[in-house]
């Protein structure tokens, strides 16, 4: 897949996004991983879900998202990750580059 395209997310708009993963009872930690994650989405447009058990991420979490969320919460994370990689991604304008 081609990332050199991809467009910028809206801070709030990603943050809305992901609001159950940082709603009133969720630990500081999963709060702080969850607000890497939209940092890096709001920075790059997009994250590889895989990146999410590597550095940065698993600096401070070596188990990315499943040593801090129950396994249902995990999948509905990633789900959420890939929908705002596709958002990311320009709508293909049908033109096709002369060679």
């Amino acid at each position: 897949m081609n990332w050199g395209n991809v467009l910028r997310h809206d801070r709030g708009t990603v943050q809305e996004h992901f609001a159950e993963f940082i709603a009133d009872g969720k630990t500081a930690d999963q709060i702080e991983f969850v607000g890497m994650v939209i940092e890096h989405l709001c920075r790059n447009g997009v994250v590889d879900p895989g990146l999410l058990y590597e550095s940065p991420f698993s600096d401070d979490f070596p188990d990315g998202p499943d040593g801090l969320f129950d396994q249902g919460s995990v999948e509905r994370f990633v789900t959420r990750v890939r929908m705002i990689n596709l958002s990311a991604m320009p709508e293909p304008s049908g033109e096709t580059d002369a060679v």
